[in-house]
């Protein structure tokens, strides 16, 4: 039997964990892309680039674009892509199945609720707003609230900090291998989503305690009522 896992609180990724948000990203990206005559990437690949923040995505993008890798053309990249995704967040991303009907079961038992993203913070809140799951987080903490980013430990110390509580009671729950690394290196149990972003590799090589196919099986490792009893 495989053991419960024990938390006084719980966390996630965003993007590929609770979110799609696949399609947006890659949109602003291809835009972004076009503006300086450079070939679009497309959803698919762009897919794999997701995970390390904004810069990363984009720096990706250029050189598999073979564009122009210096600072400053990549900066131009990047204000573009921020113009335009603030008009394809919304439209261009989706709630997994389950996803706010596990968090507000959560909520209901009176566990904080945190999001730990390396997106880009003035994007989060109106992202998590259009897809209505904001009100069930106590803390989000995104790409440029921290000092460093995931796979750093730093953004789940800060939340460990600000929760009061300690690592073992923390469960973390990611789609790549950058969240699994980050949990382990802060000592949190942490559980890995099979169907998100994790360039192209299986999460369960990253061994998280946990590995899951939907995210509603969270509530059974947690040890509480599936959403089918519940709802029975």
């Amino acid at each position: 039997m495989t053991e419960t896992l024990t938390a006084r609180g719980v966390a996630f990724d965003l993007d590929g964990t609770l979110v799609d948000s696949a399609p947006g990203l890659a949109e602003a990206v291809d835009m972004a892309l076009r503006d300086f005559d450079l070939p679009p990437a497309g959803v698919e690949r762009i897919s794999t680039w997701i995970g390390n923040g904004a810069d990363i995505m984009v720096e990706r993008a250029v050189r598999w674009a073979e564009g122009d890798m210096s600072p400053a053309f990549l900066q131009k990249i990047r204000d573009k892509f921020d113009h335009y995704y603030a008009g394809t967040a919304a439209s261009g991303s989706r709630l997994y199945p389950q996803v706010k009907e596990t968090l507000a079961a959560l909520a209901a038992q009176g566990l904080p609720l945190g999001l730990v993203t390396n997106k880009p913070t003035p994007f989060i809140a109106p992202l998590l707003e259009s897809l209505g799951i904001g009100n069930y987080f106590t803390l989000v903490l995104g790409g440029d609230d921290v000092v460093a980013k995931k796979p750093h430990p730093a953004p789940l110390y800060l939340m460990l900090g600000t929760l009061g509580l300690r690592a073992s009671e923390l469960v973390f729950v990611g789609d790549s291998r950058n969240d699994i690394q980050a949990a382990q290196e802060a000592g949190c149990p942490c559980v890995g989503m099979t169907y998100g972003y994790n360039y192209g590799e299986t999460i369960a090589l990253s061994k998280p305690d946990r590995v899951l196919e939907n995210f509603a099986d969270l509530l059974p490792a947690l040890g509480l009522s599936s959403l089918k009893d519940q709802e029975a």
